[in-house]
């Protein structure tokens, strides 16, 4: 086999998996036509089509799909064996790329390469931030961050953070005009910031707990929102009650400038983990970058 046709067959494997030229071509850096270029002229030499190609969608033909399963997999052994070489240098090296949802980006993951990253300068490390639970497998995702109730199987996970609080918060200039709710049936008579979920699509019910005894409120409110930051946002400018991260809040709640309500409703739950499949070998770089991030208590 010849070299090209190794360097043509990952480019073939980045598009069917992006199921996208576009997409596969921004993440290889490569135009979108030397990419199609490249996938036909691998075509023309094995006398196969591996491609079905629409105005709207690429997808693997059977000799596409057969090439993804039964080369697939050893490429990535050969990528993480070439990464596992960085062991020889003096200074772990190489790429990590983390897979981590807004508020977790902000709390958890973003003071910790700011104090790690200059003490390792041959580590890179790519962060996309989703607020849906992509697959990082399917994705090739080194790890993600996500709540411990919301981790995959077959998973190894790492604590990064201490357990979790959500408050129901109001702004003075709210309460000002609304009487506080004392109990989570009074919610309904309240203007609540809903918020959109990015995976389901639906709206988040706002999980409360007392005494064992667990609710999920459905709220009514003028806004709808899918951002952390801005439900805390319309809160303070007291468009409405929100229920938001503890840790988010509690510089606005010591100024006075939010109010919490509804405190013996709102128990502990667990906090984010680092997770990564359990049959991958991680590399120096990652295992630095999550001894980082464990979280000692």
């Amino acid at each position: 086999m010849r070299h090209s046709d190794l360097t043509d067959i990952t480019a073939f494997l980045a598009v069917a998996r992006e199921r996208s030229f576009t997409k596969a071509a921004a993440k290889l850096g490569v135009s979108q036509s030397a990419l199609s270029h490249t996938i036909r002229g691998l075509e023309e030499r094995l006398g196969l089509r591996l491609l079905t190609r629409t105005t709207r969608s690429v997808a693997p033909t059977a000799a596409g799909e057969r090439l993804i399963s039964r080369v697939g997999p050893r490429l990535e052994e050969i990528d993480a064996e070439l990464n596992a070489l960085s062991e020889l240098r003096d200074k772990p090296a190489g790429l990590v790329r983390i897979n981590v949802g807004d508020h977790a980006v902000r709390t958890v993951l973003w003071p910790v390469l700011r104090r790690l990253l200059p003490e390792y300068p041959d580590i890179q490390v790519e962060v996309m931030v989703d607020q849906g639970l992509s697959d990082i497998v399917a994705e090739r995702y080194d790890a993600g961050i996500r709540l411990g109730e919301s981790l995959e199987k077959d998973m190894i996970a790492i604590p990064v953070s201490p357990e979790m609080q959500l408050r129901v918060v109001g702004a003075p200039s709210y309460f000002a005009r609304h009487p506080k709710p004392q109990t989570p049936q009074d919610l309904q008579h309240h203007n609540c910031i809903n918020r959109r979920l990015t995976t389901q699509g639906g709206l988040y019910a706002w999980e409360l707990e007392k005494d064992g005894h667990a609710l999920k409120v459905r709220v009514d409110g003028q806004l709808t929102l899918n951002r952390e930051a801005t439900i805390i946002d319309a809160a303070l400018d007291g468009l409405g009650l929100g229920i938001v991260m503890e840790d988010g809040i509690a510089e606005h709640v010591a100024a006075g400038r939010l109010e919490t309500v509804l405190d013996d409703w709102s128990l502990p739950f667990p906090g984010y983990y680092l997770y990564y499949p359990s049959r991958r070998q991680p590399s120096p770089a990652f295992t630095v970058v999550a001894e980082a991030l464990r979280y000692r208590g």
